[in-house]
């Protein structure tokens, strides 16, 4: 599994994310010794018995981050009304737009929210999320094993792993007019003002911070402040020199497809499916390194629907289930053994190193230490400053 500069081209050829837009909108650790509770199978497999959920549940998701036919069946299939929104577009505005609400211990509306691991982990240290019902699903086993007990939740008893994935960087070779191999290409002058980065500190910087030589080794475990002020310099100088045009959220896939973005800090996934509709669009992991992380499933401290997450969590862990929601999001699953059912869905896709990385690739990925509170303040700080955010 292996591709030019790590270059990738989805083999799925089903609906893609742009189309989906055109067309709808316009067992590891603790976890594998939870009991069980449902006996048997999960109540939601055994609808045609008679054995449904019911109730409501009300999730915040990032935009196109699950296939349409799963959105419909999984209503259908537990009896549960769902109320389902997409409006996660960076970790950073869920955080301010929510956080009155969540310190006032006011229901926010929603009863599982997906952001992304790091700010979990503030959200479980604040009180603002409770433990996942895990005592009630049948499939939390089939996590993997890697995934288990993460730096934000220790214990593995506040979160689930939605989808992971990898930060590299998206290129229109159309507007390049050749191929990137390393972070160094976001500050060649012949793409000024076409370049776009990321408002998720994290994804931007890990880049920037491998680029001036920190190693993965030090970002994952001892990185400072005063080790990354280099990186934060460039990449302010980037931005006052009219190198970078602008900072986005989950939003910047429109520049890229029409050409205002030469190349940009991107997210694995999003760019499988836009490549589906232009075949000028690419990704890699460059050759300094790349970022990986994972956007997690939280229950909220004020809901009280722990059948109904429980359904949630358990219905999307099923094999089946994962593989067609990896199968049209092209990240990687949380869910250990898709392959089959994945190759069911479409037989290249176990060969897609956008969903199954090669060891080549994944050696060359790193998540950030988690920061203290001092540290995570000057880190914020010093971004926003740069990024006017």
């Amino acid at each position: 599994m292996s591709t030019r500069n790590d270059s990738t081209k989805p083999t799925n050829r089903g609906v893609s994310r742009r189309e989906f837009l055109t067309r709808g909108a316009a067992a590891a650790g603790g976890l594998a010794a939870a009991p069980y509770l449902l006996g048997g199978a999960p109540a939601w497999a055994a609808v045609d018995e008679g054995a449904r959920v019911g109730g409501r549940l009300d999730v915040l998701n990032w935009p196109l981050y699950i296939d349409k036919r799963s959105r419909k069946r999984f209503p259908k299939e537990t009896g549960i009304k769902l109320k389902y929104s997409e409006g996660i577009n960076d970790n950073n505005e869920f955080f301010a737009k929510y956080q009155e609400q969540f310190a006032a211990g006011d229901h926010i509306g929603f009863d599982l929210v997906i952001p992304t691991g790091w700010l979990a982990g503030r959200l479980i240290d604040l009180g603002y999320v409770k433990p996942l019902p895990l005592d009630l699903m049948e499939n939390v086993g089939n996590l993997d094993p890697s995934l288990a007990n993460p730096a934000w939740d220790p214990t593995g008893e506040y979160s689930l792993p939605w989808q992971t994935g990898m930060t590299g960087i998206a290129y229109n070779i159309e507007a390049t007019g050749r191929e990137l191999t390393s972070v160094n290409d976001l500050f060649d002058p012949e793409f000024e003002g076409k370049v776009g980065c990321l408002l998720e500190m994290r994804d931007t910087m890990v880049l920037l911070m491998l680029a001036e030589g920190i190693s993965r080794e030090e970002i994952a475990t001892s990185v400072t402040f005063a080790q990354a002020e280099p990186a934060f310099d460039r990449l302010e100088e980037a931005v006052e020199s009219g190198q970078i045009r602008k900072f986005t959220g989950n939003d910047y896939q429109d520049d890229l497809v029409n050409g205002d973005f030469a190349v940009n800090i991107a997210w694995s996934g999003d760019v499988a499916q836009l490549t589906l509709d232009n075949e000028n669009l690419r990704f890699i992991i460059p050759e300094e390194g790349g970022h990986n992380w994972a956007d997690v499933m939280l229950m909220v401290e004020t809901s009280n629907r722990d059948e109904q997450v429980a359904a949630w969590c358990d219905y999307f862990f099923d094999v089946e289930n994962a593989a067609r929601v990896a199968n049209y999001v092209q990240f990687i699953s949380p869910v250990a053994g898709i392959e089959g059912a994945l190759a069911e869905l479409d037989e290249a896709a176990p060969d897609n190193p956008l969903i199954f990385p090669p060891d080549d690739v994944r050696e060359r990925l790193v998540q950030i230490r988690t920061l203290d509170a001092d540290e995570e303040e000057r880190f914020d700080e010093r971004f926003a400053q740069i990024t006017g955010a």
